[in-house]
């Protein structure tokens, strides 16, 4: 039987508050895994009072593995999320992975979702996972509340993407 390949998934849980965001990336990183087959990438993405955005990646575990492409995969999709260039100012390297980006799903529309829940005093949680179990997830985090924003990442896209980060690293 052919193992059947996991999709990944990008998901931003908008939070009132940068304490409980906290909370809730610790439990997504006990999650076990027949809730999350595979953790790829987990951050915190706060707003401060003054609109100033941080960006807080947890530690190396277990859970979360990154190669160097997986890791420069990741930080360009928060780059993506949070700092959303414009495409008049980055270079056409640049400006063909952000299109690949946005054929993924992380489109103007969801980029625009994640900001409306990024307002001065807020935060979210930004996980890139394949294998989520959505109702043990959603079972999981519901002790947190939030606003959940979820797109489904293209595995042929994703793979592109990679080979383009491997060659340009």
């Amino acid at each position: 039987m052919a193992e059947e390949a996991l999709m990944s998934e990008l998901v931003v849980i908008g939070y009132d508050s940068p304490q409980i965001t906290h909370e809730a990336l610790k439990t997504v990183q006990r999650m076990p895994g027949g809730t999350i087959a595979e953790l790829t990438g987990a951050a915190v993405v706060s707003v401060d009072d003054s609109g100033e955005t941080h960006v807080d990646t947890p530690r190396r575990t277990d859970k979360i593995a990154l190669s160097a492409t997986s890791g420069a995969l990741w930080a360009m999709i928060i780059g993506l999320l949070v700092a959303m260039p414009a495409l008049g100012v980055v270079g056409a390297a640049v400006g063909g992975l952000y299109g690949k980006l946005r054929a993924m799903g992380i489109d103007d529309s969801f980029r625009g979702q994640v900001r409306s829940l990024l307002e001065p005093g807020s935060a979210a949680v930004v996980i890139m996972a394949s294998g989520i179990g959505d109702e043990e997830f959603a079972t999981s985090m519901r002790q947190h509340g939030g606003t959940v924003l979820k797109t489904t990442l293209d595995e042929a896209t994703e793979r592109e993407l990679a080979e383009q980060l491997a060659g340009s690293a």
